[in-house]
């Protein structure tokens, strides 16, 4: 894949809700809005539905996980590399609650890309500011190819 055209997609979606957008079927379910797209980092709001929250009526702590998740590997992606890399771990810290209809925003990084390992970071905080969760993880390359 041409390293600049992954990129170039996202950044050509930014302002758009990502539903029937995104690479990812789990991304189409989130239905996020992405906000930016540059080189390493991603950022993309989400609102809080109801099938995203726990009986508690707040934001569902493995959905919480999942968005950033899925932005992390959206993110590697959009490096435009040519085989697929999945996660292999994932740390989730889990800080402040996001009520039912809360609009929250993940932010991915980058932080380190090596030939096989990519390691990945996400924020994700709240209308106020307070950061909700944040999350690490390491992606490793399959022998998947993108096609």
């Amino acid at each position: 894949m041409n390293p600049n055209s992954a990129l170039e997609f996202f950044q050509a979606n930014i302002g758009q809700k990502m539903g029937q957008r995104s690479p990812s079927p789990t991304g189409r379910w989130l239905d996020g809005t992405l906000l930016a797209a540059e080189p390493g980092s991603l950022t993309v709001q989400f609102t809080v539905r109801e099938e995203m929250c726990n009986p508690a009526r707040i934001l569902h702590g493995g959905i919480a996980a999942t968005m950033m998740d899925d932005l992390m590997g959206m993110t590697v992606f959009s490096l435009g590399l040519d085989v697929f890399f999945t996660s292999v771990n994932l740390a989730v810290d889990f800080l402040y609650a996001a009520p039912l209809g809360a609009t929250v925003v993940a932010k991915s990084e980058i932080i380190r890309q090596g030939k096989k390992i990519i390691h990945a970071e996400c924020r994700l905080t709240d209308e106020a500011g307070r950061l909700v969760a944040k999350a690490a993880s390491n992606l490793v390359a399959t022998s998947k190819g993108i096609s």
